[in-house]
């Protein structure tokens, strides 16, 4: 157990969202949850379930949906002696639908979000996870800094703050992003953050809420929120090109 967590008592949780079907995937997922494509000889999710254990969390909850039983058979009810608990997700409704959906097996502890289709080179849970702690935030949002712009355009961007880190607001699939920072699905969060679920308005588009939205409904709504940049490298597994990039990364 990382040393920071033997020192400091946390009810941390993490939540892993593991339900989606990846319909841009196509054939690949159409006898797979997306997050048991295998990469460097172990199923995708394995690396959030590992990042989560490596951060001494109390419980790990993971959403599931699609194909629930190839999560639920391969891991059972525990993850190198950490507990797992799965809930499922009826309706495949997004990313904020799944987290109201793991709301109850949380309780009332903080928790870090994890999606089970992403992959970070080196991330360091550990230090942001000290920042949510330390700075007394409502919640701390994993980003990266990316040389091409074009990659924001797959999840969302941040304006900020300078000085003190501070999130003012967070933009989904922007077309033109100001910055270099992409945001991630790795986020730490205050429990409370449920509170803004039904605050979070509907996508027009897509028929579901958000998860910058939601984020910003908590912003707007006058909490301290701040980004950190998590690891060098991170790619989110939507399309078979999102495959390709992800087996062209550098050995970690």
């Amino acid at each position: 157990m990382n040393a920071f967590f033997t020192k400091t008592p946390s009810s941390l949780k993490a939540l892993i969202l593991a339900g989606g079907r990846g319909k841009r995937l196509n054939e690949v997922t159409e006898e797979e949850n997306k997050c048991m494509i295998v990469f460097r000889g172990r199923p995708l999710i394995e690396y959030s379930l590992e990042n989560a254990v490596r951060l001494g969390v109390e419980e790990i909850i993971v959403v599931v949906g699609h194909l629930a039983e190839l999560i639920i058979n391969r891991y059972g009810i525990s993850y190198q002696g950490t507990r797992i608990r799965y809930v499922i997700q009826k309706e495949q409704l997004g990313l904020v639908h799944a987290m109201a959906c793991g709301q109850s097996a949380i309780g009332g502890a903080d928790f870090l979000l994890f999606l089970g289709d992403e992959f970070f080179i080196q991330p360091d849970h550990e230090t942001m996870v000290r920042a949510f702690r330390e700075d007394d935030v409502f919640a701390v949002c994993g980003v990266i800094d990316v040389p091409d712009l074009g990659l924001i355009s797959k999840t969302y961007s941040i304006l900020f703050d300078a000085n003190s880190r501070m999130i003012l607001r967070l933009i989904e699939k922007p077309r033109n992003p100001l910055n270099h920072y992409m945001g991630t699905g790795n986020i730490v969060f205050k429990n409370q953050i449920f509170d803004y679920i039904e605050k979070t308005p509907i996508n027009p588009q897509r028929g579901e809420r958000e998860l910058p939205d939601f984020i910003q409904a908590a912003i707007d709504d006058g909490k301290k929120i701040i980004f950190f940049e998590l690891a060098s490298k991170y790619v989110n597994v939507n399309t078979i090109e999102d495959i390709t990039i992800l087996n062209e990364l550098p050995p970690s």
